[in-house]
C-alpha cells in the first residue's frame, strides 16, 4: 500500500529560485527543487554534490511542501524538478508536482529518462518536459549498458508526445563528441517524434570540460537543421550571468 502524504519522506538538496538558463524556457523565472540521489555518472556534471544517494536533507512530503510554498517568489513561470535525479524519488515528486499544480504554477520535469516505467507514473503531473539524451562519451553508464539507457530516452519521449505534453530535447555535446554517433541518435529521435510533435532541439555545450569549438557546434547543428529547423545551440546562459 502506498504511503499516505503525511508519512512520505523527501530527501532534498536545495529550493532556490533563479533564471532558468537551459533550453527552450531560458530567461523564465523559475523555482529549482533539487532533489537527491542520481544513478548516473556524466562526467561533466555541474552538481556533483547531488549524486549520492545519502546527500541532502530529509523532509516529509508536508514539510517539503511548505518549504516550497514559503520560498515560492511572485510571477514564478514554473517549478523544475532537477536534480540529481528526481526519478530516483518519483514517488515524492509526484506529490509535490500535484501540490505546486493546485498553485496555478506549471511543472518542468528535468530527468535523463532512465525509468521508462517512473517517467510514466510522473508524466500525468508534468506541463514541461525535457528529455535529456545522453551520448557515449558523457560516460553516463557503462558502454555495455547504453543501448538500454538509449532505448529507456526514446520511450519516454514517446510518452511524453503521446501525452500531448510540451516536450523538448536536449542533448550536452563536448568537443570529443563523436559526429557518426550523434548522426545516428538524431535518426532514432526523429524516427520515433515528428517535427510538430516536439518544442524543440537543443545543443548544449560542455561548460569547462573538454568544451566544443564552434566548428564542433556548427556540425553538430548542421545535423540536425536538415530534418528540423528548430534545433538551437544554447550554453548554460545562468553561468554566464553569474547565478545558480
Amino acid at each position: 500500500m502506498r504511503q499516505k502524504t503525511a508519512s512520505a519522506r523527501v530527501k532534498l538538496n536545495e529550493i532556490f529560485t533563479s533564471i532558468e538558463g537551459e533550453g527552450i524556457l531560458f530567461g523564465t523565472k523559475t523555482m529549482f527543487v533539487r532533489l537527491a540521489g542520481c544513478p548516473l555518472n556524466c562526467h561533466w556534471c555541474d552538481t556533483p554534490y547531488a549524486l549520492p544517494m545519502d546527500s541532502g536533507s530529509d523532509y516529509s512530503i508536508d514539510a517539503a511542501k511548505e518549504l516550497i510554498s514559503n520560498s515560492l517568489h511572485p510571477n514564478t513561470y514554473k517549478v523544475n524538478f532537477t536534480g540529481g535525479e528526481p526519478l530516483v524519488q518519483h514517488e515524492a515528486v509526484i506529490e509535490l508536482a500535484k501540490f505546486v499544480k493546485q498553485k496555478g504554477i506549471k511543472t518542468y520535469l528535468e530527468s535523463a529518462c532512465h525509468d521508462t516505467e517512473r517517467f510514466a507514473k510522473v508524466l500525468s503531473h508534468i506541463d514541461l518536459v525535457k528529455v535529456e539524451f545522453k551520448l557515449k562519451d558523457s560516460k553516463v553508464v557503462d558502454e555495455k549498458y547504453y543501448g538500454s539507457l538509449l532505448a529507456s530516452e526514446l520511450d519516454c519521449l514517446k510518452l511524453a508526445i503521446r501525452s500531448g505534453k510540451i516536450t523538448y530535447i536536449k542533448v550536452v555535446v563536448t568537443n570529443s563528441s563523436s559526429l557518426k554517433e550523434f548522426k545516428e541518435l538524431v535518426h532514432e529521435v526523429f524516427r520515433v517524434a515528428k517535427q510538430g510533435e516536439i518544442a524543440g532541439f537543443i545543443i548544449q555545450p560542455s561548460y569547462r570540460i573538454d568544451e566544443p569549438t564552434l566548428d564542433v557546434l556548427f556540425g553538430f547543428y548542421d545535423a540536425v537543421y536538415p530534418v528540423y529547423d528548430q534545433v538551437r545551440v544554447v550554453p548554460q546562459l545562468h553561468k554566464a550571468i553569474g547565478v545558480r
